[in-house]
């Protein structure tokens, strides 16, 4: 028992980066507009202030691996840590709107670093019964840290008038960051290195010391062998393997998966909710909480995920999710279109949110995690996450720049975004037909055969 407890309370700790990385990536949702009018920022420059931090991500993605394999693990969440402090405090007092991006890219540095080694890391201390559910916590606290921020955002804006949000309230939500920060910077200190990582750098000693501290006395060899076995089997060179068509197919799917996750319009909506339900009749207040109210929709049916996955099967979901996404964003553009938004476009907006939390934003990173062959495994989940971040800026950078064109405003009544996305969560309906195939209750080991 004392080992479980142990073991759930290094996970726990490390899980706070996946926390700090939702808190992050959504906390601009309720300080867009006032920081948009605040510096008298154009529609690409709005872009730039959301997406800017994408970029920092893309940094922070490219070279965690190098990181964590250079420094350890531990020493590598310290900085993300650090770097999200600095996000905090920098993005709360710019002195201009430059400086306010500069900060922003520290902080998705710091996002991009977390969202590849505190998986990792979870995935390395734990036993293998329990790596699925203790590596599950780390999507968890994205969302977790997602709907925490959205609360935070709704009660700040409740402290003052309009012109106090204006000059004073969005800063108080860039700054609220600063404390999970510390909490993850004190935590990190009180939980041991990777094993993993140890016996990579030959400190065996040190290694086996961590191990008796998270496994039984009889598990210590098993565990130390299995280790020791992997990284003898490990191939340093796995760019040679992607000439194999066999694994191109499989690249070409997990590329697939990533890129469509991001253009179902999932984090423009996240990223600009307020400003989307502003626009739709809504006060400050009461779209901060309908926009609450989308966070605690996406926690709820991503538990549901987790309880599903491994009963219906990866691609049921996914046809679930298309299904609603399609569907609850087509009707958003009609209602929209024709001006009759009363009260119509919060609840398809949540249908949409279900529907995508509780497939295409859980499920796609389980397929990941399992469909890519042993050989190119570690390369092409790094490609796969890499091409993510990218289209998640793309998407970012562009909405705004839809919502606003002239052209589009006067054709479509605003309602173009919708539809764009509507027709993408469609095409993902037929791309999860044709090339997903199912992985419910293959071995890792098996993956290979479903790609010959």
């Amino acid at each position: 028992m004392q080992n479980k407890n142990y073991i759930l309370f290094i996970a726990l700790s490390a899980a706070l980066g996946g926390l700090l990385f939702g808190y992050d990536t959504a906390v601009i949702s309720g300080a867009i507009g006032n920081l948009t009018e605040f510096f008298h920022l154009s529609p690409v420059e709005t872009g730039w202030a959301i997406s800017s931090a994408l970029v920092g991500c893309l940094i922070g993605a490219f070279f965690s691996d190098f990181l964590s394999d250079t420094f350890g693990r531990k020493v590598t969440m310290l900085i993300t840590a650090v770097l999200f402090i600095l996000n905090s405090v920098g993005t709360a007092f710019p002195t201009s709107f430059t400086m306010f991006v500069v900060f922003r890219i520290v902080g998705g540095i710091g996002v991009g670093i977390a969202s590849m080694v505190v998986p990792m890391y979870i995935a390395e201390i734990a036993p293998p019964k329990r790596r699925g559910a203790l590596v599950g916590n780390y999507q968890l606290a994205i969302v977790i840290g997602i709907v925490v921020v959205y609360f935070v955002n709704y009660f700040i804006a409740l402290q003052g008038d309009a012109a106090w949000n204006l000059n004073i309230g969005w800063r108080w939500m860039f700054g609220s960051e600063i404390i999970p920060s510390i909490l993850f910077l004190i935590f990190i200190f009180l939980i041991p290195e990777s094993p993993r990582w140890l016996f990579q750098k030959g400190e065996t000693t040190k290694a086996i010391d961590v191990l008796q501290k998270l496994n039984t006395p009889e598990e210590v060899a098993q565990v130390q062998s299995e280790i020791e076995n992997s990284l003898h089997q490990e191939d340093k060179n796995q760019w040679k393997h992607l000439s194999n068509p066999i694994f191109k197919k499989a690249l070409f799917v997990g590329i697939g998966l990533s890129v469509l996750q991001q253009l179902t319009g999932i984090n423009a909506i996240l990223y600009y909710a307020p400003e989307i339900f502003k626009s739709l009749g809504s006060t400050t207040d009461v779209s901060l909480l309908e926009t609450s109210i989308l966070g605690v929709v996406n926690l709820i049916f991503t538990l549901f995920a987790i309880k599903l996955v491994d009963k219906m099967g990866r691609k049921p979901l996914l046809y679930i999710g298309s299904i609603g996404m399609t569907f609850a964003l087509a009707a958003v553009g009609l209602f929209i279109y024709f001006n009759a938004v009363g009260n119509w476009v919060l609840p398809f907006l949540l249908l949409f949110m279900g529907a995508f939390s509780i497939s295409w934003g859980p499920i796609v990173w389980v397929l990941l995690s399992e469909i890519f062959p042993t050989k190119i495994r570690s390369l092409a989940l790094a490609i796969s996450v890499f091409i993510q971040w990218v289209a998640n800026f793309v998407v970012t950078q562009v909405f705004p720049s839809l919502v606003e064109n002239q052209w589009l405003k006067d054709n479509f009544n605003g309602a173009f975004p919708f539809y764009l996305f509507s027709v993408i969560c469609l095409f993902s309906l037929v791309f999860v037909w044709k090339k997903i195939p199912e992985t419910k209750n293959k071995t890792l080991e098996e993956m290979d055969a479903l790609w010959k």
